[in-house]
Parts: C-alpha cells; sequence; structure tokens
C-alpha cells in the first residue's frame, strides 16, 4: 500500500477556495468563515490573523424583531421584512396576566406554566416557569432544514427519505443524544437560520414525526424532586453558515466561563500535549501467558495430569463454569496435538486463574520457592491486587515449569515489544487503552515501555453500572460493599431500578460513587503502575437520572455534577490525562479527550446487527479468548440507511468542532473503529483528515503486524496535521460542490485541508482535486494526500 504526495502551488486551488474564487462550487453554499487567504509576505495580515485568532469570541447574531401570540405560543421572527415562524402555534388557550412592554411580554397558562419572553441585544430570552404542569411540550419545530449536534453534528433536510424513515417516532432524550445545548432550523431560500440555544440541559425529551416531513417537538417534565421548575431558550438569527450557526453558542458557553483549550489543560498537566497527533489505539494483550509462550507438547502432557484437574476446578467457579474446559481437555487427551480452538480454551484458562486470589493453598503449593512465599508470608487476602498478580505468575510458573519459561517474559512479545515496534516505525505519539485495568498490573513492564516511548497509557474503567456479586472478568462493576447494590443504586418514578449495561446488575447512583471511585484507583495505582491517563466509560455520554431512592434523592443536574467530579478528580488530583465515552460537552472543561462524537454506536437496537449472527450486518460477539474480539476488530458492512445518516458525508457538518476544536480532541466510539465499516475505509481517512480526527485502532501482534504499512503510511500524513490544528480554533467551513462531497475546514490563519470524497475529480479553476483524496495546506506549504492507493 502506498500513499502519493504531491505538491500544489501555493496559490492555486486553496487560495481560490478559500477567498471564494473557485470555479465550479455549490454558489448557495457557505463561504469559509475567519481571515480569508492572505498574500504572502504581507507581514500587517499575518500580525491581523494572529490576533484574530485570539480574540474572544464574538456572536454573529443578526438583529430582527419578533411578535408573539400568547394565546398559542406562536413566536414568529421578523428579519428585514421577511416574517419566520419560531415554532408551530399550540391550541388556542385562555390566558392570564399578561403584560407586555416595548421589548417583553408575560403571561400565564392556568395551572400549567408562566412565559417571559425578553428582547435582549439580540437575541430573544424565553423563559418557562411550571404553574402545576407536570411537563410542558414547546416549542414544536417544523421547517425545511434542521441543524442539529448529533455527534459531530448533521445537516437533516425535512422531506430527505432516509432521515423520515430514520428519525420517525423516534424520541430522544436531550441530554443524551445531543452532544451541544442548541439546535436550528432553516427555511427554503431564506439566507437566515433560527438557532434555540437551551439554557436548561436536563429532563427534556425531543420527538420526531416524519409524516409527511420530518418535524419535532421539545417536551420539558418538572421532576417532584426537583425544585427548579423552570426551562428556557435563547433565540438568534443568524447566517446560514455553519460557523455563523453554532457561534450564538459558542458565545453563550463563552459567557458561562466553560471553555478551556487543550492548551490551559496542559498547562496543568502537561502530559495532555502528548494527545497531539496521536491516534488511539486499543491494545489486547489482556492474556499476559500467550501462545508463544507455551511448548505446546510439553503442557499437554501436563494437562492429563493434576494441572488439567486443577484448572477445571478452579474455572468452577467462574462466569462460564468448567464444562467447556473439561470437554476440551478430554477430547485432547485422546490427541497427540491441540488445535487453536483448544488452545485458546487452555490459555484462557490459566490466564483466568493467574487473577484469582484463592489460586494458592498450602496444599497446591507445599514448596512455593522463596519470592513466593515472601508474598505469601504478607497474607495472600491482604495482597494488592499488583502483588497478588506478582504471586500468582510465580505459583504458575512453578506449575508449568519448562513448558512455559520464566514467567517475567510471559507476554512481552505481544506487549512491550509491539510498543517497541510502534514506536521504532516513528510513531512518536500514541494513546494507548488497556481494555482492563489488570492489563497492566500483569504486564507493568507494558506500561512501562509506552512511558518510555513517550506514549499515554490508560486502562478502561467504569462507575456505571454495579453487580449483586463480584466477578473478576468485569471488574468495573464489582465493588466491595455487598450493601451498595441496595442502598447506592438508582431507583426510577415507579419504584423499580434502572438496570446495569446489557441489563445486567443496576445503575449506580454517581453522587455515592466518589469514596468508591477513590478505593479503586488507589488500590490500582499503590505499587506504582506508570498509568499516565484515565479512560472513564459513561461519564460524558449524557445518559444522566433523577434518582427517587428516598435515602438519597437526586436530580439529573446533582447527577451530572457527580459525575464531573469523579472526572475532576482523575484530572486534578491524580494527574490524568482524562477521557469519556461519548464526549457531550458539558463534559469539556476537565476531559481531554472523547470517544463517540465523530462515530457513536451505530444502530444498537437493530437485531440484524447485534443478535442475529447469520447476518452480514453482525457486528460480533464481545468475547474472544483471545486476539481482539470480533465486536472490535470485524470489519461489517452497514446498511444503506445507516450508511447515510451516520455515515454520508453530504448530511455531515463540523459543529463540534467549530465549538470545541482546540478544547477536546474527538474521534469514534471504540465500537466503530477507524477500519470497522467495511468498504468505508477511505471515507474514514479523508474524514479524518478534513474533522482533524485521531483514527482508533484495535491491535495486537497480529493485526499490527497486517496492517503496519498502511497505518504508519496515513500517520505520517494526520499526525503532524493534527498536532498543530488541535492547537488551533476550526475557523471555517465549507461546501464546494453541489453534491456537497467537496469540503474545506480552515484551522486558525494557516491550517486548512480540502477533501473530496467523490469518486471523480473536482475541476477548480485550473487546479484539479482528485477524486478521494485530500488536499493539506500550511501557509505556503501544501500536500495531497491519495486515499484511493491506501486500500
Amino acid at each position: 500500500m502506498n500513499r502519493t504526495i504531491t505538491g500544489l502551488c501555493a496559490f492555486g486551488l486553496l487560495a481560490a477556495i478559500l477567498s471564494g474564487c473557485a470555479d465550479g462550487g455549490d454558489a448557495s453554499a457557505p463561504s469559509v468563515a475567519g481571515s480569508p487567504a492572505r498574500a504572502a509576505g504581507n507581514e500587517a495580515q499575518a500580525a491581523a490573523d494572529a490576533e484574530t485568532a485570539k480574540a474572544p469570541v464574538k456572536s454573529t447574531a443578526e438583529p430582527f424583531d419578533f411578535d408573539v401570540d400568547p394565546e398559542t405560543f406562536a413566536v414568529t421572527i421578523i428579519k428585514d421584512g421577511v416574517r419566520m415562524p419560531a415554532s408551530k402555534p399550540l391550541p388556542k388557550t385562555a390566558v392570564t396576566n399578561v403584560v407586555q412592554t416595548k421589548d417583553a411580554v408575560k403571561w400565564t397558562y392556568p395551572d400549567k406554566v408562566s412565559v417571559s419572553i425578553t428582547k435582549k441585544n439580540n437575541d430573544l430570552d424565553i423563559q418557562i416557569e411550571s404553574a402545576g404542569a407536570e411537563s410542558f411540550q414547546w416549542p414544536s419545530i417544523q421547517a425545511d432544514q434542521y441543524t442539529l449536534p448529533i455527534g459531530e453534528g448533521k445537516r437533516i433536510p425535512a422531506k430527505d427519505t432516509n432521515w423520515r424513515q430514520f428519525l420517525k417516532d423516534q424520541t430522544l432524550t436531550w441530554s443524551e443524544s445531543f452532544s451541544m445545548d442548541f439546535f436550528a432550523l432553516h427555511a427554503g431560500s431564506n439566507p437566515f437560520s433560527l438557532v434555540y440555544v437551551v439554557t436548561n440541559k436536563y429532563n427534556n425529551d425531543v420527538h420526531f414525526d416524519a409524516d409527511p416531513n420530518v418535524e419535532y417537538q421539545f417536551t420539558h417534565e418538572f421532576p417532584s424532586i426537583n425544585p427548579d421548575k423552570s426551562y428556557g431558550f435563547r433565540l438568534y438569527v443568524t447566517k446560514n453558515d455553519p460557523a455563523d450557526i453554532v457561534y450564538p453558542y459558542k458565545s453563550y458557553v463563552a459567557e458561562q466561563g466553560n471553555v478551556v483549550t487543550l492548551e490551559e489543560k496542559a498547562k496543568r498537566n502537561p502530559n495532555v500535549a502528548k494527545l497531539y497527533g496521536a491516534p488511539q489505539i486499543y491494545l489486547w494483550s489482556e492474556s499476559i501467558l500467550t501462545d508463544a509462550d507455551v511448548n505446546w507438547p510439553k503442557l499437554r502432557t501436563l494437562l492429563k495430569g493434576q494441572l488439567g484437574t486443577l484448572l477445571v476446578q478452579l474455572m468452577a467457579g467462574t462466569a462460564d463454569g468448567n464444562v467447556e474446559l473439561a470437554s476440551v481437555l478430554e477430547q485432547a487427551s485422546a490427541q497427540d496435538y491441540m488445535d487453536k480452538y483448544q488452545k485458546g480454551m487452555v490459555l484462557s484458562a490459566l490466564n483466568q486463574a493467574l487473577k484469582m486470589r484463592d489460586l494458592y493453598t498450602a496444599e497446591r503449593f507445599p514448596d512455593p520457592g522463596a519470592d513466593a512465599q515472601k508474598l505469601i508470608d504478607q497474607g495472600v487476602d491482604k495482597l494488592s491486587e499488583e502483588k497478588l498478580y506478582d504471586l500468582n505468575k510465580l505459583l504458575t510458573g512453578q506449575l508449568l515449569g519448562d513448558a512455559a519459561g520464566d514467567p517475567s517474559t510471559w507476554g512481552q512479545a505481544d506487549s512491550t515489544d509491539l510498543i517497541k515496534d510502534m514506536h521504532g516505525a516513528g510513531i512518536d505519539h500514541a494513546w494507548i487503552g488497556l481494555p482492563n485495568w489488570a492489563d497492566g498490573l500483569l504486564n507493568p513492564q507494558l506500561v512501562d515501555e509506552a512511558n518510555k516511548s513517550g506514549y499515554l497509557i490508560a486502562p478502561y474503567d467504569s462507575y456505571h453500572s454495579i453487580h449483586e456479586t463480584q466477578d473478576i472478568n468485569w471488574n468495573t462493576a464489582s465493588f466491595p460493599d455487598p450493601a451498595l447494590y441496595e442502598n447506592a443504586t438508582i431507583t426510577r418514578k415507579d419504584g423499580s431500578k434502572v438496570s446495569g449495561f446489557l441489563g445486567q446488575g443496576r445503575k449506580l447512583n454517581p453522587t455515592l460513587s466518589l469514596p468508591l471511585v477513590q478505593q479503586r484507583v488507589a488500590g490500582i495505582l499503590q505499587d506504582g503502575v506508570a498509568y499516565n491517563s484515565w479512560f472513564i466509560d459513561c461519564d460524558a455520554t449524557g445518559e444522566i437520572y433523577d434518582d427517587y431512592s428516598p435515602a438519597h434523592i437526586t436530580t439529573q443536574q446533582q447527577d451530572l455534577n457527580a459525575r464531573l467530579a469523579r472526572l475532576g478528580y482523575m484530572a486534578n488530583d491524580k494527574r490524568m490525562v482524562v477521557g469519556s465515552e461519548g464526549g457531550n460537552d458539558y463534559a469539556s472543561g476537565v476531559i481531554a479527550f472523547a470517544q463517540g462524537i465523530e462515530s457513536p454506536v451505530i444502530a444498537w437496537s437493530d437485531p440484524d446487527m447485534r443478535e442475529k449472527k447469520d447476518s452480514p450486518y453482525y457486528v460480533g460477539g464481545y468475547y474472544a479468548p483471545t486476539g481482539i474480539p470480533d465486536r472490535y476488530g470485524k470489519p461489517v458492512p452497514i446498511k444503506p440507511l445507516y450508511e447515510s445518516v451516520y455515515v454520508d458525508p453530504a448530511y455531515s457538518l463540523p459543529l463540534y468542532k467549530l465549538v470545541y476544536n482546540d478544547a477536546v480532541i474527538t474521534t469514534n466510539h471504540w465500537e466503530w473503529g477507524s477500519d470497522k465499516i467495511k468498504g468505508d475505509e477511505q471515507e474514514r481517512m479523508l474524514y479524518e483528515l478534513l474533522y482533524n480526527v485521531p483514527p482508533l485502532y484495535h491491535l495486537d501482534r497480529a493485526a499490527w503486524d497486517q496492517e503496519k504499512s498502511s497505518i504508519v503510511a496515513f500517520l505520517n500524513v494526520w499526525s503532524p496535521f493534527h498536532e498543530q490544528a488541535v492547537k488551533q480554533e476550526m475557523s471555517g467551513f465549507s461546501i464546494l460542490s453541489s453534491d456537497r462531497l467537496v469540503q474545506s475546514a480552515k484551522y486558525g490563519s494557516e491550517l486548512s485541508v480540502t477533501v473530496n470524497f467523490s469518486d471523480h475529480d473536482y475541476k477548480a479553476g485550473a487546479e484539479v482535486i482528485p477524486a478521494k483524496s485530500a488536499v493539506l495546506r500550511n501557509g505556503k506549504q501544501s500536500q495531497v494526500f491519495h486515499a484511493a492507493d491506501a486500500v
């Protein structure tokens, strides 16, 4: 595989595009916001551009007038003589307490809500307070096109067949399904959009109808446990350029003091800068004892004796049980070889045994050796997790003898040596994620090597679910105090408990979790394992709850604040580079990276993808005895509908990047890494260049050996650009072609990238952007990346 890099004239295609002079573009498409391309040698303009990059956020909202009909709550915006409905009218209702002035109006729907609307500068401040209502639906939105912060951002034409099918009768929780607190609507050829900024993110739902076209209703619940009985909006008028649409919200966030840039985070913790230009890589080296470590003829002999009997006994107490292992050992005893499946079962059992606190007994190990005895003398039940693993490696090494060699070498070829190979291949920056914190405790050499290579390395951690009994194979949901299952879990309004992930266990109330976080993290780190990053699942997804448990009543806002507190504990007290799932922007001040904004979990409830193993769309299972589970490593196609709404660049907009490019590094959900969607490899690389997104890979030794050349070649282009662009604001975004498949993004005043997602060359003046290519520019330097040559 190879990628062709060719030079372009510094003042050719991109200069024309960025100054709005390119031929063949979409005449109705918005131009790049921010500074225009400047002439060479214009130092004054360079200085001005630098100052512009540092300037505070300024709203691009337009002036307007408004009308309100209190009886129907119909709000109409008047701009340049054109009347734009901001909401559909409600059924006509009697009102009381109507008070109207030049720039404000107030009224009450008796026993329902009180409404206050005030014109402030260039926005309309709308406040709705319960006067007895348990919930209230407003606004109801109907327009020709919507701009919604779903993930990174989507443009949704109301008449579009795909979006009508996808959104029909869907009800989405606002805090979870929308990454930022605004939405916009646009009518026909009107040059302006209406932008709603949501000022209370809690207890909101959005319901979509699609007959005949997409429209939606916004509903707020006033929970009995929440003393705040209000919600509201700021309503703006902007031009239709995506940068203009997001700027009122960007201004609002800055006004709230919620913008913390990556450079500011790096001043507090210099390790944050290691994310710049870094791919995000999950390293699957969970098995410390691997196939390469074992002499199988010798181990097969041992398995026929006491070792096989011991493993069967030990597995009896696990969630998977011992029946399958016993069957495998019986089959192998009649063979003069062991096949791949049988080896996998035996290795899985041995690696599970290495984590067990009851592996040691004096009867099993009457002479454990001097090093093991020192640990045993400390009391096996009192050993830290890492010291327990040290003991069990010594004991298992004694059981295996020369069938496995020195325990200090186990697993190193697939872990430590793999990190060395990556660094030696020129990958100078990387974030390494371990699927389980135990991986680093079993193999601290791996963690040390990642640090030595200048990488970030993090365990996966979660405090979302809690199980009734502890399970070493699901340790994130295991907590030492059994009373927590009854006394610290979330209760619905109807008295039922909220189930945990995959319907197992329950959801843990985060306001009660911080001592558990502190206890767990202290236990993991107590022997000095050199983690310098931490990934906490779920906390930035917006999956938040009201808890009606009488002993710990909790509002959604208190739930969210507790999640931020535990993220902050890891970032500030433990000085970790912290990331989380999703990346909804309430967490942007504390997390440095997020996984899920760019590609979320696709079609969670589609049985063809999740349940039917014979379906071509089946994404695979969560478990593999060795290597990368299919759920993460198996490329699969997705249905045409999902291809359109999740992936098609014609519907995508960089709304999140226009607000947070220099504040949070966002990438794909780990279930949908860069190579997961079969047939979309080229488009994913181009998207990652255009949107400044780290590729997310799942690697083990086999995957690295197979994909090394492709990964390194792409990173040679992507990493230097990202390392610079991530420190800049996204200063503009343009759609250049009528099919919306040629797009351009600008970062600061010097960096830009133009991508042609289409299958045909795109001509702009005398310059051509080849099909499936990206043109990157840094000042006068430019290069072309040809994705078509890369797969």
